[in-house]
């Protein structure tokens, strides 16, 4: 248990347990932003696990304890960390019209009594889930713990994340719901603060809208204890440019539906070959990064091996892939000894943005020319479901040739950017004292 002096944060749609290394960025760049306001904070994950588990996040030289506090998202209903029995049980709580009675309530069950601990709620859920462009079910997914948190009348901050698009008249109702009782909304992209004005009725949320650059631009990169590579085109750097190209397990199968979901107009394995001989062509090596791991369809790892293999043979030692496992930090570090880099996964691509090297993104979604568009790198945003494949070859072509002055934009860009994500909280909370947050915050009691 925390001292008193110590807030406490509860962060939603995070996670540590993930083969996926742009929610685990995001993970890390919201503990540092709450870190650089509540030094002392006591952060912890509320998301969907098996067991109990306690992380290690290591900032400025300290080692930081985060817990998961695990939900479950189970048909057996009765579990005490249901999520469904917890919002039961938080209704049934909600409806004892005395505050101590109700607090005394929520001792009967120890997974509400250590939510019920902590001062602020934060959502990323995932990044860009907070939408139906997956399904509802994914919708639900994140949405659950948020209603969670507002059904115990705590403070509920939106993280920068793409928010919608919302399809369904049932995920509006949602989305509006969740937005119109947050104390505070951030957006990743500055146009959808426009769209998401839109759920409210009555402009209630214009006052509560706010822009952040994505969190994913504060991760720091960490050098690998151990680093796994075929080939040797890391030692060429000097003759050569080295170019690091995410491949996506996601798109190479086809989206979730294996039928082309995204509606892509060129076939997407033919078009990365084409990216990658563009690139052979102009002189450089390839180094081929994934960035979601795992052995499944959906991984980057397994993506990749099957581009290295039809590709290895005509180029040897001037193509290479990263093998192995990492976190987020260590990936981003290997982004980091590229000179350029191609990309379908978008936090590979902040990997590289935030160190200052320029990144042609391979959109699936909306969410990547919104983000690149904060930084003004939208010009490097490749979409192939509204472009075909020599417009794609030819943004590749020409900001590669233009790298080096990219690289000098970004440098100037960057600290506006870490400086901003950094100070995010802080725009809203005061420094806490005896665990609660001075100012306009503190938890509510209505």
């Amino acid at each position: 248990m925390a001292s008193s002096g110590k807030v406490k944060i509860c962060l939603l749609g995070a996670t540590f347990a993930t083969n996926n290394m742009g929610v685990g960025a995001l993970t890390a760049g919201a503990i540092e932003t709450v870190l650089h306001t509540f030094p002392d904070a006591e952060i912890w994950l509320l998301d969907y696990g098996i067991k109990h588990t306690v992380y290690r996040h290591f900032s400025n030289g300290r080692t930081i304890p985060v817990e998961l506090i695990n939900l479950r998202f189970s048909k057996k209903i009765f579990l005490k960390n249901n999520v469904a029995f917890l919002l039961f049980i938080a209704l049934l709580i909600r409806l004892i019209p005395f505050k101590k009675l109700r607090a005394r309530a929520y001792l009967l069950n120890p997974y509400l009594k250590r939510i019920n601990e902590a001062v602020i709620f934060a959502a990323i859920s995932g990044g860009d889930s907070f939408s139906d462009i997956y399904g509802m079910g994914r919708l639900m997914y994140v949405s659950l713990p948020q209603f969670l948190a507002l059904l115990m009348q705590k403070e509920l901050v939106i993280l920068p994340q793409t928010i919608g698009p919302f399809k369904s008249r049932m995920a509006k109702s949602v989305a509006g719901f969740i937005l119109g009782r947050a104390k505070a909304i951030y957006s990743r992209d500055r146009e959808a603060l426009k769209e998401i004005g839109l759920l409210s009725q009555g402009g209630r949320l214009a006052g509560k809208l706010r822009f952040s650059y994505d969190l994913g631009f504060v991760l720091a990169p960490v050098k690998p204890g151990k680093f796994i590579m075929n080939g040797n085109v890391m030692l060429r750097r000097a003759d050569r440019p080295v170019v690091g190209v995410n491949i996506s397990g996601l798109l190479l199968m086809g989206g979730y539906t294996r039928d082309n979901m995204f509606g892509l107009k060129s076939d997407y394995r033919e078009l990365s070959n084409e990216i990658i001989r563009l690139i052979m062509d102009k002189g450089a090596c390839v180094l081929l990064v994934p960035h979601v791991f795992g052995a499944d369809g959906e991984s980057d790892m397994t993506a990749c091996e099957k581009i290295y293999a039809g590709l290895e043979p005509v180029y040897g030692s001037r193509i290479a892939i990263v093998r192995g496992e990492y976190n987020p930090g260590e990936i981003k570090y290997v982004i980091g000894q590229c000179d350029f880099f191609i990309g379908a996964r978008m936090h590979a691509c902040i990997a590289a943005l935030s160190q200052n090297i320029p990144a042609v993104s391979i959109a699936y979604s909306r969410k990547f020319r919104g983000v690149l568009q904060t930084i003004g790198m939208d010009a490097l945003v490749a979409d192939p479901r509204t472009m075909d494949k020599e417009e794609i070859l030819r943004i590749v072509s020409g900001s590669f040739e233009n790298r080096r002055v990219l690289s000098e934009q970004l440098a100037l860009k960057m600290p506006e950017v870490k400086k901003t994500v950094c100070s995010m909280m802080g725009d809203i909370y005061t420094q806490p004292l005896d665990g609660k947050a001075l100012g306009d915050a503190g938890s509510s009691d209505h």
